[in-house]
């Protein structure tokens, strides 16, 4: 918060005394809760863990939404609420409309929180989800089979090979935003909530503010790309040079997403549209990139394409990127998992005593991995219809219901329609439907599971 507030004191914005008391404040408060819990830790467990990851995550929004709440902006506490778990979730929507006049500071700590996020979320998908047994199957657990039994010494080895490749992407990704012709303040924003995949922006027209500069699209599109892969293989790539790592099945069908439904919605704009093709090729791939690696930057209003196309951005938002990458969404690895379960079951309907194993990348699939690929996937379906159901009898239409409930369960940001689309913003939604998306965008951040085994009486049974 310190940061922020030396750039709003710098341009002589009155904010920086609300950073610098919400810093004081919560350094006190921190200080305080040390200073009371000296007795030594308890031993690590699932249950510490489950309860650690969510003390984290709600912590990190209110403490984000804390100067944005004490600020100028003139907003009510839920919609601050809102403001700092949409960041610290890296969804990336947003309840603030004139993003292009307001204070640096303020800017500037949407973005760091969303930096924040996305470094947290790599932790929770490399080390944390394997260790609970809910997710980041990635080539990482396959070549570490010790993971589950030992996740905190493997998080002392590889954290700080993980924040470096992190910083020093950012500081590039920057680099080439100031190069096609970004402002530097612009640049070091845009930089962070880029490779978060977290989709906050300086200006209310998002990536639309630079719509007529391909090579700064360009250059999103890389670096949102970067941030969908798995940082366990930049690590394994940077530090030990293993270029099989990439190997990881999960990565080559994210990518053939991505070339598919850019390729698909090309020649839509190209022939329904009557766009030319170096246009239609960016702006298609730049949104289908954005969806699916679930930034949310929106640099034109695509729900305006046509009924193919928002369908199909409709069916991306389900996507997500790479298990261990700073996205969300329901990731190509359980994809590739439903899918052979799916086989297996047509052929067993043939052969009723058949053996067929599922196996990922050449290695075969617990029984435990299987059964949790479904339940989330499950859990996912009957949240999404709960949580539209509850922002309908809040008022909503049909089609901000869907797509707002889908779009935070995601952590994509832009939904569908007039008011939360990408034309649009959550800032005319009522403090309840705001509620609810704040439940979801944690929900969905935290892998669902996650949370929803904290309302299970079974776990605060000793």
């Amino acid at each position: 918060m310190l940061i922020p507030a030396a750039v709003d004191l710098y341009v002589g914005n009155p904010d920086w005394q609300i950073f610098a008391i919400s810093a004081f404040s919560v350094a006190g408060l921190a200080l305080a809760t040390i200073f009371a819990t000296q007795a030594p830790p308890p031993p690590p467990s699932s249950r510490l863990a489950f309860l650690v990851v969510n003390a984290l995550w709600l912590t990190l929004s209110l403490v984000g939404a804390l100067p944005l709440y004490m600020s100028s902006l003139d907003i009510s506490f839920i919609e601050a609420l809102f403001e700092g778990v949409s960041g610290a979730t890296t969804t990336g929507s947003t309840v603030l409309v004139g993003l292009d006049d307001l204070p640096p500071g303020l800017l500037l700590w949407r973005s760091i929180l969303q930096w924040m996020g996305g470094v947290g979320v790599i932790a929770l998908g490399v080390f944390i989800l394997p260790y609970l047994n809910i997710g980041g199957f990635s080539f990482f657990r396959i070549e570490s089979s010790d993971i589950e039994d030992r996740p905190f010494a493997r998080f002392s080895t590889f954290s700080v090979s993980i924040l470096m490749i992190y910083t020093a992407l950012t500081a590039l990704c920057a680099l080439f935003y100031v190069m096609g012709g970004m402002s530097v303040f612009d640049a070091v924003n845009h930089s962070m909530t880029t490779l978060a995949t977290a989709g906050f922006s300086t200006h209310d027209a998002s990536f639309g503010h630079f719509a007529d500069q391909p090579m700064l699209l360009w250059t999103a599109i890389v670096f949102m790309i970067i941030g969908g892969l798995p940082f366990t293989v930049l690590v394994l790539f940077a530090f030990r040079g293993q270029t099989e790592a990439a190997r990881d099945p999960q990565i080559t069908l994210f990518l053939c997403l991505i070339a598919g439904a850019a390729f698909a919605v090309t020649i839509w704009l190209i022939v329904y549209q009557d766009w030319s093709f170096f246009r239609a090729l960016t702006h298609a791939l730049f949104n289908i990139v954005s969806i699916i690696t679930t930034t949310g930057y929106a640099s034109d209003d695509y729900t305006s394409w046509g009924p193919f196309a928002v369908v199909l951005f409709f069916a991306a938002t389900w996507l997500g990127g790479c298990s261990g990458s700073t996205s969300g969404g329901t990731k190509p690895y359980r994809f590739l998992i439903l899918w052979q379960l799916l086989r297996t079951g047509l052929q067993r309907l043939l052969f009723p005593k058949i053996v067929t194993p599922i196996r990922y990348g050449g290695r075969l699939v617990s029984t435990d991995m299987q059964a949790a690929v479904l339940l989330f996937v499950s859990t996912s379906l009957v949240l999404w219809i709960v949580l539209s159901v509850a922002l309908a009898a809040l008022g909503l239409d049909l089609v901000t219901a869907l797509s707002g409930s889908l779009t935070a369960l995601m952590n994509v940001g832009p939904a569908f329609g007039p008011i939360i689309g990408p034309a649009g913003n959550f800032g005319a939604l009522s403090d309840g439907a705001l509620l609810v998306l704040i439940f979801g965008m944690l929900l969905g951040r935290l892998e669902i599971l996650t949370v929803l085994v904290l309302f299970s009486p079974l776990f605060w049974r000793r």
